[in-house]
């Protein structure tokens, strides 16, 4: 069978270590990049992370590459930083990743051919189960995830464990009951803490719809922004009422729906 490996590129890995690490020399670096944390680096290592996403999305090939290089560049940063402080080094970084890749996918790396994709999670959550430190179901959820993104997650662990609704009726319930709450709230406090519920509970009815509820949002806010700078090119826009406002936005819906 022919390999799709990648030509060998650890040259280019080299020269990029090497880059960052004169980036960061104390007394030779950059004045910017010898200031740097790992908690200054991190939003950075989150937009990056988004604009490969984008990339993607509007497949757009050649600025892929670029914001795959954007994104390699955080993790060497992250690194270096790593290895000068004694804690670990890239190499280290890429053999663990390397070990757990091997790890969970016994059916092509080990000696379990009754084994299969499915077993990545079963795997990971006997992982998780000899962590000392954290055992819960819930464990290794990243609290820098978008809020829907990890309302999901924890809602789909929390599942395997059989602490789940038992159809789509539950979760559709319960926002009714949440918007009910809403309304009762006595406090600015309360109300937050009630929409928060609320906006749990949708990610809960989205899931069973097998929706992600992260995407649905995307596009929403795609559509929103499409029609709303479609309505303000209308002359006087700010000025006009919001009944008038509101017959630009229901003319621009029917036109999108023609396009």
């Amino acid at each position: 069978m022919m390999s799709h490996a990648q030509p060998d590129a650890s040259p280019a890995l080299q020269r990029l270590m090497t880059i960052m690490a004169r980036l960061r020399d104390p007394e030779r670096g950059c004045e910017w990049d010898t200031v740097q944390t790992f908690e200054t680096i991190a939003p950075y290592t989150i937009e990056e992370a988004y604009e490969v996403a984008d990339a993607i999305q509007r497949g757009d090939l050649a600025d892929l590459r670029d914001e795959l290089g954007d994104l390699a560049l955080q993790i060497v940063f992250h690194a270096q930083m790593a290895a000068e402080a004694g804690h670990f080094t890239l190499a280290q970084v890429l053999d663990a990743i390397s070990d757990k890749m091997e790890r969970r996918h016994p059916h092509i790396f080990g000696d379990d051919p009754s084994g299969g994709h499915h077993r990545w999670e079963e795997i990971k959550a006997a992982e998780r189960a000899a962590r000392p430190d954290d055992p819960s179901a819930l464990a290794g959820i990243a609290l820098a995830l978008p809020a829907l993104e990890r309302a999901l997650k924890l809602q789909k662990r929390a599942a395997r464990t059989g602490f789940d609704w038992p159809d789509a009726e539950g979760p559709r319930a319960k926002i009714h009951e949440e918007l009910g709450e809403i309304d009762a709230a006595d406090s600015d406090e309360q109300r937050e803490e009630e929409v928060g519920d609320l906006l749990f509970a949708v990610v809960n009815f989205a899931r069973f719809l097998k929706i992600n509820p992260e995407e649905a949002l995307r596009k929403a806010n795609a559509k929103f922004e499409r029609r709303f700078r479609r309505i303000e090119t209308a002359p006087d826009f700010e000025a006009l009422n919001l009944d008038q406002k509101e017959a630009l936005w229901s003319e621009a819906k029917t036109t999108a729906a023609r396009d």
